[in-house]
């Protein structure tokens, strides 16, 4: 757990612009929501949220005259804040996302921030009023296909081709769910649903999300001598790439854990290395939302196996940023404490060596007994020797006072297996002695 290594990351297509460039880029896309999210953060008021409303004047009104921009602007402008996590809505009052905190200095935060939107393009530009909600869900499925074609191509793809794809994917949707059209469907369920024959309907629909994909940044529309064709933009292709990566990811994982909830994952895990374990974290990750994963991970974190605990915090640096709001959360949890602390310092730079000082003596007691405790229970007694080198005090008569004091509830059993693992047999006696104390309630 302290000599992670980095597995090399995979390289984009051939092209792609670098991070920062790729980042100076969503930064434009999503300018306009970064300055009303900015607004709204310094308002913090029950009405900072740019809606209509009662009273003299709305939010959305004074957002729209202290940023010159419309009514219109500023609502879209507050969608996408909050679709790319740069806001956040507790009841009437809107927060300052963890991306708005990181947007200037954080390559990272804003690319995951313009993914976020891209994922939601559906949302940005909804579809038109009284088209079945089923063709739409359809669509939305299908895309991913039409935007494998368009990174394939490498280049602008006429929408008549794209049309196709769309139909044929369609098909194939309908064909897995089993649907069979009833025989002669009346006209009017036919105007329904637009899409009864897997092409009538489509090509509205196909405007519809190539438009969203546009209004998001992800590829451009343009008028040809053939006709109008679509081409992804540097973003849109990048992305693209990196949800393929993330399919591939989650279809190889050796030990096999995809399916797993987090607690088997992370018992499936504790005796591979680092390396083979990051994988397996990234695989597991890769087949789940992340807010369901880091909850469930959270979860796993608070039970009392102190291994399981440890090593669900090694998953959580494989998330990463978008973990940062949940595990934050937990500073004020004791037994979770010290880990969310080391955990935050790295996110924020600190080198894993030097993360222990963000803790105090106390907390780096409580940690020593808490991996000593998952050590007794999953190690080999030499180990549970060894583990007293890496305690801050310098002696065990201190290390002892001081681990009576802090309260860990395996303190008696951690002390227990100390005492009979140790060869030293006045240390162990020692060892003994305090474990008794401690049982006993005595000083």
């Amino acid at each position: 757990m302290t000599t992670r290594r980095t597995r090399p990351a995979p390289r984009p297509p051939e092209g792609t612009p670098p991070r920062a460039e790729l980042a100076r880029q969503a930064r434009l896309v999503l300018a306009d929501a970064v300055r009303i999210a900015r607004w709204a953060a310094v308002e913090r008021g029950a009405d900072a949220a740019p809606r209509t409303g009662s009273g003299p004047v709305t939010a959305q009104e004074r957002a729209a005259a202290a940023l010159d921009l419309t009514p219109g602007q500023v609502r879209a402008g507050w969608d996408r804040a909050r679709l790319a996590g740069l806001v956040e809505l507790h009841g009437d009052t809107a927060r300052p996302g963890w991306r708005l905190h990181a947007w200037d200095r954080d390559d990272s935060a804003v690319l995951r921030g313009w993914v976020a939107l891209f994922d939601a393009w559906s949302l940005v530009h909804p579809a038109s009023e009284g088209v079945e909600p089923s063709a739409v869900a359809e669509v939305v499925e299908a895309v991913p296909q039409v935007l494998s074609l368009l990174q394939l191509s490498q280049g602008p793809v006429l929408v008549p081709a794209l049309l196709d794809l769309l139909g044929q994917r369609v098909e194939e949707l309908r064909e897995e769910r089993c649907e069979v059209p009833a025989a002669g469907p009346a006209p009017e369920a036919a105007a329904t649903t637009g899409a009864v024959d897997g092409t009538d309907g489509l090509p509205a629909l196909l405007d519809w999300a190539l438009e969203g994909l546009a209004a998001v940044g992800a590829l451009t529309l343009d008028a040809g001598a053939e006709g109008r064709h679509a081409t992804l933009t540097p973003l849109g292709n990048w992305a693209v790439w990196v949800k393929l990566e993330q399919i591939c990811v989650a279809a190889q994982s050796p030990a096999g854990n995809i399916e797993q909830s987090a607690e088997d994952m992370l018992r499936g895990c504790a005796r591979l290395t680092p390396g083979p374990a990051r994988a397996e974290y990234r695989a597991w990750l890769a087949a789940r939302t992340l807010s369901s994963a880091v909850s469930e991970l959270l979860t796993v974190a608070r039970g009392e196996d102190a291994l399981l605990r440890g090593l669900a915090f090694e998953a959580l640096r494989v998330v990463g940023a978008p973990a940062e709001a949940e595990v934050r959360a937990t500073v004020s949890e004791p037994s979770l404490r010290p880990y969310a602390l080391l955990w935050l310092a790295e996110y924020e730079g600190a080198d894993p060596d030097d993360a222990q000082e963000v803790l105090t003596r106390e907390e780096s007691t409580w940690l020593w007994v808490d991996t000593a405790a998952a050590v007794a229970d999953h190690g080999e007694s030499e180990l549970l020797v060894r583990h007293l080198d890496s305690a801050v005090q310098g002696t065990v008569p201190a290390l002892l006072d001081e681990i009576r004091a802090v309260g860990h509830p395996r303190t008696v059993q951690v002390l227990v297996a100390l005492a009979a693992a140790h060869p030293d047999p006045a240390l162990a006696k020692a060892v003994r002695r305090a474990a008794f104390q401690v049982h006993t309630g005595g000083a």
